[in-house]
């Protein structure tokens, strides 16, 4: 089978826009709130979004396999995977910032090949593909190289979680040797970091839809995407986002300190 990833990153970019802006109708207004076993929300935004994404790759794709968060799995066996989250920070998304995402990773033979990021009450599109670059709306986006802690933006979703997963330490280490921290997080910090408005994004628990989008969309933007061990993985539930040249500094302070 021929596997086109200029084809299927334009593909996911439609899929990502449609099922985002699906959301816009609830946004800010009414929603069904529940809460998953592991205490996290869900909305009706949530599982809408990812039905309208899952029906346009069963139409174009019948024969590709799907992860979504809020759906489970199908045909995951296949050689080209789709892997959905609707809504990335529906903390966010509940309480009216637009700082959520639609996310649509490709996973091609197992491997993370193409990534979509797209707010859509920003109406912000982040796309990637490998060996094809990384653009914001159009126009190309990188990492910023900056080479020194104490100059960089350092963004996390929450930093409660840090100590729950045994990161307390180099939290602490990261908050005195940064120039400022905020929590701009969930999938739009990994965006900031992509396109040259942040420095760092780190993410102490992160699950596999999650993680596909946004490994491709950092490198190709000449980035880091790993593991607080350096590993290039979407597999093991964690995850720093940077330049390279950080990229060394905070995983060594990383080993060191958890």
């Amino acid at each position: 089978m021929k596997i086109s990833l200029q084809e299927l990153q334009s593909a996911a970019v439609d899929f990502a826009e449609e099922g985002g802006k699906s959301t816009l109708k609830y946004y800010k207004k009414s929603f069904d709130l529940e809460f998953k076993s592991d205490d996290t929300p869900v909305t009706n935004a949530d599982r809408n979004a990812e039905k309208v994404i899952r029906e346009k790759i069963n139409k174009y794709y019948p024969e590709h396999g799907i992860i979504g968060e809020e759906f489970g799995t199908e045909n995951e066996d296949a050689d080209v995977v789709w892997v959905l989250d609707p809504i990335d920070g529906t903390q966010s998304f509940i309480h009216g910032i637009p700082f959520y995402t639609t996310l649509i990773g490709i996973l091609v033979e197992g491997q993370p090949e193409v990534g979509v990021i797209y707010a859509p009450a920003l109406d912000e599109m982040v796309a990637a593909a490998t060996d094809l670059g990384c653009t914001l709306n159009g126009s190309e986006i990188e990492v910023r190289e900056c080479k020194d802690l104490s100059k960089a933006t350092f963004l996390s979703t929450d930093v409660t979680t840090y100590e729950e997963h045994g990161f307390q330490k180099p939290l602490e280490s990261l908050l005195k040797s940064t120039r400022i921290h905020r929590t701009w997080g969930d999938a739009y910090g990994h965006m900031m970091v992509a396109s040259g408005r942040a420095d760092i994004m780190i993410d102490p628990i992160l699950s596999i839809w999650d993680a596909a989008a946004l490994l491709p969309v950092v490198s190709e933007a000449g980035g880091s995407f790993t593991d607080v061990h350096g590993e290039k993985t979407i597999e093991t539930g964690n995850a720093i986002t940077t330049n390279t040249t950080l990229a060394k500094k905070i995983i060594q302070l990383f080993d060191e300190e958890s």
